[in-house]
């Protein structure tokens, strides 16, 4: 009897989880169904979302799951430098083994921007971008996911994408509808917003975060609007900042300020935005170098150009000056504001925005502002690209397709819990179609209308609407675009690896009278490195982006190091001479 009794027991544990099994979801992903590889900077909530969000689609539409295996390995340089790395050792195998000769420098020489001018290189070259078979050339992963244009578009030229759809072209309706609507725009105002390798899927645009609370007790009475005010030195030691060589975000967020002082420089030498459109076209249509000034452009203009850039720089340097940390991780920055640990920080508009409402009491005013300053930052966007030898290619173009399709979009910015929005994670980010903001085409509008109730932002209103931004801020890329790489280093070595002496200078000048008080002080802080040659918007290209990258960023850390002491030497001299 005790033995009948115990095989039923036995009998019906083995049964239960049978008995008891839920019917299966669009998430039940199994060994055989598809499986897509992609390397992201993006945070565990959008990983999530558009995991679960991909999945349920392809079970829709193809009839079983798909599963992504997300490689997350750091910020865009990181990534960047790992696929880079992948890149060039796959290459070197695959070269090796037909027979091939591989250089010395032949990583450098199939990863080049431009074609190498050696005709042995440049077969290299061209036979690397001739191969996109998995069993060939690849990183054993499919889709870079995240980061900015920059990042994205530098993968294109180095090679490492390709084309989602060759020479067919994407799918109809995906960027223009059939009636010839633009969907999802490739450029807006001189941001690229797609290429031929990389289509950007979401928008960002970059700002400041307050904690009023904070600023009261500062006794600063008007919250920030502009870049310049975070400059004010109320703000000394209560700055939250993130390291721009970490994010390609944040380095964007950095070349916004320094763009915004060009273009108040040309304003203020005269110059109108029609001749600014006739110049800057002029320079396109020569391609000229950087310190070649086409007939037709007045000298004064590129001089206020090359003006602007050196007082951008320096804007951030002291702003810099200003802050209480410089962190790895970009969302740190909004946290930090909205539990009061920094009176304000510069943050990407959908850390602000989220933060925000996060911090936000029932019923209560914000403890955190965000605000975009106006005319302070274009709209960018945030590419998705297919890798060079994806190895499950088929799967990741739908992916794509799924990304810039309005299924996919929804999650950007509907709410938790709305048919077809996100399940757990509000993103709050800004979607890229065209159909999810005010429009005066009427199809267009009534798709905005049917999205609006929705929507976790109002993305109707002026001061969220994206394409309403970007039409305020006209971008030309000559002025920054092509310093990006070197503006991040050089923000590096003269505000982190640099930063604690640039702080104490600062102190010291403050504490000793004030930059009006202190000349010499201040002609020391805000010093740039003149050896082996003065430091400028054109010597930043055509000297110090050629040589090599830790030795330009050794030298001018060492130079920054020493010209701050000096500048905290001599306010702290004024002092002991009684001059105070």
């Amino acid at each position: 009897m005790k033995w009948g009794l115990a095989i039923l027991l036995a009998g019906a544990v083995v049964a239960l989880p049978f008995l008891f099994r839920r019917a299966p979801e669009v998430g039940d992903w199994r060994p055989g169904d598809p499986e897509l590889v992609i390397v992201t900077p993006h945070n565990e909530a959008i990983r999530h979302e558009f995991g679960e969000g991909f999945s349920r689609w392809h079970q829709t539409r193809f009839g079983r799951p798909a599963r992504i295996d997300w490689r997350v390995i750091g910020g865009t340089t990181e990534i960047m430098r790992y696929l880079a790395s992948e890149y060039a050792a796959s290459a070197r195998r695959f070269f090796k083994a037909q027979g091939v000769a591989w250089p010395a420098d032949g990583a450098q020489a199939v990863l080049s921007g431009s074609r190498p001018d050696d005709e042995a290189r440049w077969a290299l070259w061209q036979a690397f971008r001739a191969c996109d078979a998995p069993d060939e050339m690849t990183c054993r992963m499919d889709l870079f996911f995240g980061g900015g244009v920059y990042d994205h578009a530098k993968a294109e030229r180095q090679g490492l994408t390709v084309a989602a759809w060759g020479a067919a072209g994407p799918p109809a309706g995906l960027f223009e509808d059939a009636g010839g609507r633009v969907l999802i725009p490739a450029a807006m105002n001189g941001e690229v917003w797609r290429g031929t390798a990389y289509y950007g899927c979401v928008l960002s645009a970059f700002g400041i975060c307050y904690n009023a609370g904070r600023l009261a007790d500062l006794g600063i009475a008007r919250p920030p609007e502009a870049w310049e005010d975070l400059a004010d030195a109320r703000y000394a030691g209560h700055l939250g900042l993130a390291d721009p060589t970490k994010s390609g975000s944040v380095a964007k967020a950095y070349e916004m300020m320094i763009h915004a002082r060009c273009a108040r420089y040309v304003a203020q030498a005269g110059f109108s935005r029609e001749q600014v459109q006739r110049y800057e076209a002029l320079f396109a249509q020569a391609a000229a170098l950087t310190n070649d000034v086409p007939a037709g452009v007045p000298p004064a203009y590129q001089a206020a150009v090359e003006q602007g850039w050196l007082a951008g720089v320096n804007l951030v340097r002291r702003i810099g000056a200003n802050a209480r940390y410089v962190t790895d991780a970009a969302g740190k920055v909004p946290n930090d504001v909205g539990m009061g640990a920094a009176a304000a920080g510069i943050v990407i508009d959908f850390y602000g925005r989220l933060q925000s409402e996060l911090s936000s009491p029932p019923g209560r005013a914000p403890v955190m502002t965000y605000v975009t300053p106006v005319g302070g930052s274009s709209v960018t966007a945030d590419p998705v690209s297919l890798l060079r030898g994806a190895p499950h290619r088929a799967l990741a173009v739908r992916f794509i397709e799924y990304l810039l399709g309005e299924e996919g979009q929804r999650l950007w910015n509907y709410r938790v819990g709305e048919p077809g929005g996100p399940v757990r994670y509000a993103l709050r980010r800004l979607p890229i179609r065209r159909d999810f903001y005010p429009s005066a085409d009427p199809l267009l509008q009534a798709a905005q209308e049917r999205h609006r109730p929705h929507l976790a932002d109002p993305l109707w209103q002026p001061e969220v609407d994206a394409y309403r931004l970007g039409e305020a801020f006209h971008y030309e890329a000559r002025w920054t675009g092509r310093h990006f790489g070197i503006q991040r280093e050089l923000i590096r070595a003269m505000c982190l690896d640099a930063g604690d002496e640039l702080r104490q200078a600062w102190q010291a000048i403050l504490e000793n009278g004030g930059p009006a008080a202190n000349p010499e002080a201040m002609r020391l802080l805000e010093a740039m490195p003149d050896a082996p040659v003065p430091l400028s918007w054109t010597s930043a290209l055509d000297y110090y982006a050629r040589q090599p990258r830790l030795d330009v960023l050794s030298a001018w850390t060492a130079f920054f190091r020493r010209h701050y002491r000096q500048a905290e030497a001599a306010a702290r001299q004024r002092k002991e001479d009684g001059r105070l």
